[in-house]
């Protein structure tokens, strides 16, 4: 059996049983996209920018955690940032010490988050492939274990938990539209459901990891750039999901960084909910046009992180 055919509904149940005591089960929000000046389409967001950490990837860093046994050096993870602040909060909160090696582009809130939950923060290099680099350095040297952003069966798992939740608490949902960078969150979904619901990749048009190997037939480098650089810019999407996504993601669609500018303000303007541009990617497809939905088709659109600084109140 291939890594990637073991990404399957019944392990994916069992990790999704071995992380709940640790998760919130985010809650889904009914709107219609006209509410936001579309036209009328019942959509389902699903609100995941409310889980531990700020992002889904809290999941992920869990199913690499519980169980997994942890030297002395502890875990290393290289991030843009919402995956290096889920392994931050998940092994303080399983009491293990955790560094976390970041690009430049990494913003401020991101930043800010890892470091709050006790990790220690180093900036490697310039865009993430070079902060992967640096993490797997300090790997080799200090023995610590890693715990890679989307390129590893045990994160695959963990975010394929949101599948299963969407399925119970959306299922009147036929279409997921759900944002990529490395591919581990869409990669867990799109196993989850396994064609049972159409699964649609988003990606800025800056870093269209995705798009490019689909095109490609493979993994390939692609763009790093763009407004959503620190959330969904690696070099080339992960190994073990490429064959899933190619089996199982019926579209890939690119949106500009005005678009999710413009996504960003409207789920802020008409429904309070802040996201991060990365997590706001998947509603930028739907509210700009770039996917149309069918008539009378009910779509979910995943809200996959809030780290950002567009709404701060400042206590001095």
């Amino acid at each position: 059996m291939t890594v990637a055919a073991s990404i399957a509904r019944d392990a994916i149940r069992q990790t999704e049983a071995l992380i709940r005591p640790h998760i919130r089960r985010t809650p889904v929000l009914r709107c219609d996209l006209a509410d936001f000046g579309g036209a009328p389409c019942a959509v389902a967001l699903k609100l995941e920018c409310h889980q531990h950490s700020g992002s889904f990837k809290a999941r992920g860093a869990l199913a690499a955690l519980i169980g997994h046994p942890v030297p002395q050096a502890g875990v290393v993870a290289a991030s843009g940032g919402n995956h290096g602040a889920a392994v931050a909060w998940a092994a303080g909160r399983l009491g293990h010490p955790a560094t976390i090696f970041v690009p430049e582009v990494v913003s401020p809130a991101k930043a800010r988050r890892i470091e709050s939950y006790g990790a220690r923060l180093v900036v490697g290099g310039a865009r993430y492939a070079d902060a992967l680099a640096a993490s797997e350095a300090f790997a080799a040297e200090t023995g610590a274990r890693p715990i890679h952003a989307f390129d590893q069966a045990e994160t695959l798992l963990g975010q394929g938990t949101l599948g299963l939740e969407i399925a119970q608490d959306a299922p009147e949902a036929e279409t997921l539209l759900v944002a990529v960078g490395g591919g581990g969150l869409i990669g867990g979904i799109a196993a989850w459901f396994a064609g049972d619901r159409r699964v649609v990749a988003v990606e800025p048009e800056t870093a269209p990891t995705l798009h490019a190997a689909l095109a490609a037939g493979q993994p390939v480098d692609a763009p790093a750039g763009g407004i959503a650089a620190d959330s969904l810019a690696p070099r080339q999407v992960g190994r073990i999901m490429f064959p899933i996504a190619r089996a199982l993601v019926a579209e890939s669609l690119l949106v500009t960084d005005d678009e999710i500018r413009r996504a960003q303000a409207a789920l802020w303007e008409t429904a309070r909910v802040v996201a991060e541009p990365g997590g706001a990617a998947a509603f930028a497809a739907i509210l700009s046009g770039r996917y149309r939905p069918r008539a009378g088709e009910t779509v979910c659109v995943l809200i996959c992180g809030a780290n950002t600084d567009a709404v701060r109140i400042d206590l001095d």
